[in-house]
């Protein structure tokens, strides 16, 4: 077992793994995406979560992805599960969905496969333009290229997807469906920054990427390479939202909501959050104006974290379900018998 550190967590490379009941080690030579992306270890963590580490050419590194599959799952199956990519926000990790909900339970009622990637401390979902020369990291390419790839030719993922995400990561859902028509059924968004180029927005937006890059090298400088910036705004690219099922949430005040419970010492205002609201009203009125339907949940108070974004996945949940086609496990199993 080799162990290393990067981005600031512990990854673990599997050199010989463990078998569970009814599970198997990977192939010898698991099959690569079509630019050599690349499973190099998997460790199961249960009967159903499996951690895998994948050889990144557009990131020019290794990094972890989480899969959550359905009981009745196996390698060799001659079927395909519909799949949900689900992507976590800046300052967190791969883990941070069955860190932080019940992601593991909802899913589990249904015969539907959970992907969740690493995005990045904060990668903003982007093929980064780093001063014109192009190059690594591509954050999109790898999530809307490699990663499917991979999981459709090693894990029997298939084609009807749906995408959610919180925060920056509800940026990237959205702009994701947005950028590739047709490729997610559904695509969710909690608390996301959908419009990029909104007043304000990109030295928010640069303002975390700072904390760790240099973050003009992410999109260019707002002013002078503006077209950049709207090639990767959701608002810009609305219309091309039309034939994705969406759902887009959000507050508006950064105060403490129903579910937050605040405890001495904590801030009482995330005005991320409001940031947030404003965009995703931004966006909603904007696909108003287009004629392109939405599930909408815009409410007042609720802070930027998983107290909010847990309701919200609860509510977009069977939606999620319905429009990629998976079965709840009840029915599932009534089929089977």
């Amino acid at each position: 077992m080799l162990v290393r550190f990067a981005r600031g967590f512990l990854v673990v490379t599997i050199v010989a793994v463990g078998l569970l009941p009814g599970r198997s080690n990977a192939a010898s030579a698991p099959v690569a995406s079509d630019d050599g992306a690349t499973i190099t270890a998997e460790r199961w963590l249960d009967e159903t979560t499996l951690d895998v580490t994948v050889s990144s050419p557009a990131l020019g590194e290794s990094v972890p992805v989480r899969i959550l599959v359905p009981k009745g799952w196996t390698r060799t199956a001659s079927r395909t599960w519909p799949v949900v990519y689900a992507f976590h926000g800046g300052r967190d990790t791969y883990v941070s969905w069955t860190r932080s909900t019940d992601i593991e339970q909802v899913a589990a009622d249904y015969d539907v496969m959970v992907v969740m990637p690493d995005t990045g401390w904060a990668g903003w979902f982007t093929d980064w333009w780093n001063y014109g020369k192009g190059g690594a990291p591509k954050w999109e390419t790898f999530h809307t290229g490699e990663l499917p790839q991979l999981m459709e030719r090693n894990y029997r993922a298939g084609t009807s997807r749906a995408t959610m995400g919180i925060s920056s990561a509800g940026y990237g859902a959205v702009k994701y469906a947005a950028r590739h028509p047709g490729m997610f059924a559904y695509a969710a968004s909690f608390s996301g920054v959908l419009h990029l180029t909104q007043l304000g927005v990109p030295a928010f937006a640069l303002l975390q990427a700072s904390e760790r890059y240099d973050a003009l090298r992410i999109w260019g400088d707002p002013l002078t390479n503006r077209k950049n910036w709207e090639a990767n705004d959701p608002y810009v690219l609305a219309s091309q939202l039309r034939g994705t099922a969406l759902y887009i949430a959000s507050g508006l005040t950064g105060l403490p909501g129903p579910n937050d419970h605040p405890a001495v010492g904590d801030d009482l205002i995330h005005p991320q959050e409001a940031i947030c609201g404003s965009t995703s009203v931004s966006l909603v009125n904007r696909l108003k104006q287009l004629g392109i339907p939405a599930t909408t949940h815009i409410y007042q108070n609720g802070w930027h974290n998983w107290s909010t974004w847990q309701p919200e996945m609860h509510r977009a949940w069977p939606l999620i379900m319905k429009a990629i086609g998976a079965q709840p496990r009840a029915a599932t199993l009534r089929v089977q018998a």
